[in-house]
């Protein structure tokens, strides 16, 4: 099964890659979500606002959360597409990911859109994205079901 998503949806691919390689054989991560510790320091800061017990225990639940916790199990190719731009998932979200995935031995190809946000804003963009998704999931899926 091969499994793809944008936003949340790369959140969700990715916690599927990494959480059921057994079951998920390659996905395509647009812009998703991968450390929610570093997706939500500014909601953790300043630390005064929390008590201590409180900040940590949100901290501890927010890594276990994140796909990057699981990347001992990910064994699933993946393509990570993302605009170097965004400002909704930080660009250095995907930077990390490659980084993790690489030291882990797993698949990966990355596609980085210059001067393109979260949602993309160009056409050609999404042309792009979409069509490159669509054949790193075909040559990994041997391009089963994808010639509808």
């Amino acid at each position: 099964v091969g499994i793809w998503g944008g936003s949340y949806g790369g959140l969700l691919t990715a916690l599927a890659l990494a959480r059921n390689s057994d079951v998920f054989a390659a996905g395509a991560d647009l812009h998703g979500v991968h450390d929610w510790t570093f997706q939500s320091r500014g909601r953790f800061d300043p630390e005064w606002r929390y008590e201590r017990g409180d900040l940590d225990s949100a901290r501890t639940v927010a890594w276990a959360s994140s796909p990057d916790a699981s990347i001992a199990t990910w064994k699933s190719p993946v393509i990570l597409i993302q605009g170097d731009d965004d400002r909704n998932v930080y660009f250095h979200e995907t930077v990390d990911l490659a980084r993790r995935l690489d030291k882990a031995g797993v698949h990966y190809e990355e596609l980085v859109i210059p001067d393109e946000i979260h949602g993309f804003l160009r056409w050609h963009s999404w042309l792009t994205a979409d069509s490159a998704a669509t054949a790193f999931l075909a040559k990994q899926l041997g391009g089963r079901g994808l010639d509808r």
